[in-house]
Order: structure tokens, then C-alpha cells, then sequence
């Protein structure tokens, strides 16, 4: 396979909020970003994904755009942005814009004209709707909490918004819109960017509007046109392009995600999908104190990763983004400076070892942390302040619903890049505006850079196999022991390739099965084998 395959990359996604200050606004920006690039290179990732830059009232930070063609101006210009791609593509790496056509802001002057005048043709481009009782016209429920339409007393009618009450859902349907969002696709293609990520994109070709039994993800959830609309918006803008595109995909299936990912289809170059990462959820439920289920993690993963590669699909793997927290304190151990290291390399390699294209969550390469905040004040977001009102009249206890909070919410992965030991982590002359974890003084960038044991050079050391070995992108995988407590072991094999993965989840030493062979080269291992004991939180892979 050619080495420039776009499959070989590692993405690197960048939450420009809190990525880094330049300005001392205690908001990072553009100029931030520009001013670590020789780091990212140094990392050896490929593209750099950044979550939405455009214009916004930031009621979601950014995932509420009201304006396509601007950048916000808290993060900067648009000319900062064509010099951060000049100054990316001098260093061989490439820009991944997110971009979010499910819905926009009700800032919008689009949704302004629809909401201004109920015989505008912007009307048709969302959901409106009139119920005869004046009540919604139907039970869906909101992502954020509360009924999914708001009530416009002016046209005696309800608007759609899956999301906040300020991202108003667009009407697919409607040809002017898909129209008017392939323009904004091409605008982006033609001023440099190399890739898109979009945002829960299988959302977008919404069934009939009846109530539901549950929340009514059955009638929105891979719509009945969304294949369609996909692969029009493919012909349409980057098609033919040399671009990678991955969607987010919400609560949907393999059968789907091969349709949205196998280069036949001519939709998407790759998917995420959200299964592996609830597994610390009680019957679905998000907002509810739970651990690792090892054993539904490990049966998630490979399933996914068996049934996308024998579709011939593609997959996004990751274990962090800026809507989850941080998985070293969520499926590893942060408990000691050791146990923090171990877990967060070993975590790392078994990811890095699937096939997929692997994503890093800005921090996560130095083994980022929860915050471990203890009072609400501290938080920012809007679904997790909702989450907080909504069990406080439930009758949750205070301190019930922080500990909750603590391991649920999505500002733990918010906070600010601890790049040094200085104020701030380094992050801002100014006031950050979230806080920073206290352990920012022994986790961050410099002295991980420093240290040639940190959790920095595993990454580097992940990211240089990924690029010089074949077998990780191109192999296929066979998962072993599946029913083992502690230890999660796979192989890879390509051509006449094999490679064996161990992976030890306990902070204890672990028997490894005795038909498991440990000959070979060991290509990469932050644990020590001794007979056929790993240590706790202990990784390597053979090639054999």
C-alpha cells in the first residue's frame, strides 16, 4: 500500500478553547495553535482536527454556529486561520475542519428570517410545526434534557432542536438546504482545509414525527434518506477531492456504518461510533455512578472491529474527546503517579493496535486526568448544569450527584493543556475559564518531553509503528481469552505477519493463559513479563 494512504494517519483533535492563550483572554485561539504546531510534529501525528472555530454564541462551545463564513472572533481571524494551514502544511500536517449541518444556532440569520416571518422560505428550512392541543408535537426528547420542540408563542407553533434550545434542527428534505450546505462544504475545500469531521451527521434525514415509546431516537436515528443524502453531499463537494471525512455517529449499528464507510458507497471516508464508551453506564443511562464493565468493553470493541472489517468500512478508534472524560481516570488508575503512568501507556497501546484510524484527544498523550472537581460552580457545561438541575429534583444528594458529575461530565476533559509547571499550567497569562487541575505541576508537556519514560513517548513510539508497519493498518484481528478478567489480548495478521497484543486492566501481576506464545520481538511494552506473569497495568506487543 502506498504510504501517503490516508488510512496510515493519526489525527490529533485540537479543542481550541482550551488548547492555548496567547491573548491572556483565558480562552485559547488560532494564534495558540500556530505557536505549537513544532510540537504536534514533533508528536508525529498527521492531521489536526479542530472543533468548530466559526462564529457562535458558544451556547454549546461552537457546536451552535451562526454564521458558516466567519471565525469566531474569540479565537481569532480568518486570516489566523489561513496561516495556521500555510504554517500545518509546512510541516506535513493537515487541517480537519468540524463542521456541524444537523443544526445551527438560532442566531442564524437563516432561522432569524424563518422565525421573523412565517412566509419566508427559510421557514422550510427547519421544523416547524402546529399541534392542535398546543402541545408539542411530539414526546422526542432532547439530548440535553426536556422536550426536543420549543414553543414560538408568535406563530403558535414549535421548532425542532435535538440538541440545546439554540440548535435548531435543519430540514434535509428541503433541496435550498442541502443546496446551501454543500456551498459552505466547498468554501472550506477551496480555502485550503484537507479533511471534515461532521457532527452527528447520521441525524440529519428525519422519519415521520410521531411520539415515541422512548425518546424518539428510532425516528431520526440513520434516517430513512441519510445514505442518499450522504452520498449526494459526497458528489457534490469533497468526492472527488483528496480529503478524509469521518462523522460522528450517534447511537447507531455496524450494518449502517459499513454503508457510511465502504469507499464503493461514495459517502464517508470513516466513522465514530459511541458503543466502548458506555460501559460505565447503567442500563443506558449516562447519569448514573458506575465502573468498567471489562468484559462489555472488550466484546464492544472487537465486535466492531470484526464486523467493519469484513465490510470492507472504516472506523475512527479513540478513547477521548471533548464529550468524554478522560479515559485514564475513567478505565485506567489515578489514583498514584505510578499506577497513572502504566494504565494511561497501556491504554494506550491497546488502542493504538487496533485497526482504525486512531484519534488523540489534545492531553491525553501526557495522560491528562480528570479534574476531580467538587463543587458545581466549577463547572461550564450546559448538559452537565442541566444534568445537575434535573437530579436535584430528583432528590439526589449533593454529594451524590458530584461524585456523578465527577466521572460523567464533559468538562472533565475541558480544561485547559497543562504545557509546563508554570501558572496556569502554562496555558494563559490571564484567568483560565474553567479551572485547571491541581496535577498540573508533574503532568504536563515539558516534563514529559524530558522524561523518556512518560506516557509522551509511548504515543510517539504508537504513532512511529502505526506509520512503518503495515500490519497495524492493513492486518486483520483475532481476539483471544475474551472471557479473561483482567487481560485483553488480540492479534494481528497480515501477509505471513503476526502480532501478539497483552494487555493487563488490573493494577495486579496477571497469570497470562498458557497456550499464549511470547516468542518474538517485542516491538513496544511498558510492563515486564517474567514467566508468564505480567505486571500490573502492563502492555506489549510481539511481532512473531
Amino acid at each position: 500500500m502506498e504510504q501517503n494512504d490516508w488510512r496510515k494517519s493519526v489525527v490529533y483533535q485540537i479543542y481550541p478553547k482550551s488548547f492555548n492563550d496567547t491573548t491572556g483572554s483565558g480562552e485559547g485561539d488560532i494564534q495558540g495553535i500556530i505557536e505549537k504546531l513544532d510540537y504536534l510534529q514533533y508528536l508525529g501525528v498527521d492531521y489536526l482536527w479542530l472543533t468548530p472555530v466559526y462564529e457562535s454564541p458558544m451556547n454549546d462551545n461552537g457546536y451552535d454556529i451562526s454564521n458558516y463564513y466567519k471565525i469566531n472572533e474569540r479565537f481569532g481571524t480568518i486570516e489566523d486561520l489561513k496561516s495556521l494551514i500555510a504554517k500545518a502544511h509546512q510541516r506535513n500536517l493537515k487541517i480537519m475542519m468540524d463542521i456541524v449541518i444537523n443544526h445551527t444556532s438560532t442566531d442564524h440569520e437563516w432561522f432569524k428570517k424563518a422565525y421573523e416571518d412565517q412566509e419566508s422560505p427559510y421557514r422550510d428550512y427547519y421544523f416547524f410545526r402546529r399541534s392542535a392541543d398546543n402541545k408539542p408535537p411530539t414526546n422526542w426528547e432532547s439530548k440535553f434534557g426536556g422536550n426536543a420542540w420549543k414553543y414560538d408563542p408568535k406563530t403558535e407553533s414549535y421548532y425542532l432542536h435535538l440538541f440545546d434550545v439554540t440548535q435548531a434542527d435543519l430540514n434535509w428534505d428541503n433541496p435550498e438546504v442541502r443546496k446551501a450546505l454543500y456551498d459552505v462544504i466547498n468554501y472550506w475545500i477551496d480555502f485550503g482545509v484537507d479533511g471534515f469531521r461532521f457532527d452527528v451527521i447520521n441525524l440529519i434525514s428525519k422519519g415521520e414525527f410521531k411520539d415515541s415509546q422512548y425518546i424518539g431516537k428510532e425516528f431520526y436515528t440513520d434516517g430513512p434518506r441519510v445514505h442518499e443524502y450522504l452520498h449526494e453531499m459526497n458528489q457534490h463537494t469533497f468526492g472527488n477531492r483528496e480529503m478524509m471525512t469521518v462523522g460522528e455517529m450517534s447511537s447507531t449499528t455496524i450494518e449502517d456504518c459499513i454503508k457510511y464507510s465502504n469507499p464503493e458507497r461514495q459517502e464517508l471516508s470513516s466513522v465514530f461510533n459511541f458503543h466502548h464508551l458506555k460501559v460505565d453506564y447503567v442500563n443506558g443511562e449516562k447519569w448514573t455512578n458506575a465502573k468498567l464493565n471489562f468484559h462489555k468493553l472488550k466484546e464492544i470493541l472487537m465486535e466492531w472491529q470484526l464486523g467493519i472489517y469484513d465490510g470492507n468500512g472504516w472506523n475512527a478508534i479513540f478513547w477521548c474527546n471533548h464529550d468524554q472524560p478522560r479515559v485514564v481516570s475513567r478505565f485506567g488508575d489515578d489514583s498514584t503517579p505510578h499506577n497513572h503512568q502504566e494504565s494511561a501507556k497501556m491504554l494506550a497501546t491497546v488502542l493504538h493496535m487496533l485497526q482504525g484510524t486512531p484519534y488523540i484527544y489534545q492531553g491525553e498523550e501526557i495522560g491528562m486526568t480528570d479534574p476531580h472537581f467538587n463543587d458545581i460552580n466549577q463547572y461550564r457545561d450546559v448538559e452537565s448544569l442541566n444534568a445537575y438541575d434535573n437530579m436535584k429534583e430528583r432528590g439526589f444528594e449533593e454529594s451524590e450527584i458530584l461524585e456523578i458529575l465527577g466521572q460523567k461530565s464533559r468538562d472533565n476533559s475541558r480544561t485547559p493543556v497543562q504545557w509546563s509547571n508554570l501558572e496556569n499550567a502554562g496555558f494563559t497569562t490571564g484567568q483560565p475559564w474553567i479551572d485547571i487541575p491541581e496535577n498540573y505541576r508533574s503532568i504536563n508537556v515539558e516534563t514529559a518531553i524530558n522524561d523518556e519514560n512518560s506516557v509522551l513517548h509511548t504515543y510517539r513510539k504508537l504513532i512511529q509503528l502505526r506509520h512503518e508497519h503495515d500490519i497495524v493498518t492493513y492486518g486483520s484481528i483475532e481476539p483471544l481469552h475474551m472471557e479473561h478478567d483482567k487481560l485483553f489480548i488480540y492479534k494481528r495478521h497480515y501477509n505471513e505477519e503476526t502480532w501478539l497484543i497483552i494487555a493487563n486492566f488490573s493494577k495486579e501481576s496477571c497469570e497470562i493463559p498458557a497456550d499464549i506464545n511470547l516468542e518474538g520481538e517485542v516491538m513496544i511494552t511498558n510492563g515486564t513479563i517474567t514467566g508468564n506473569q505480567i505486571t500490573g497495568f502492563g502492555s506489549i506487543v510481539i511481532q512473531q
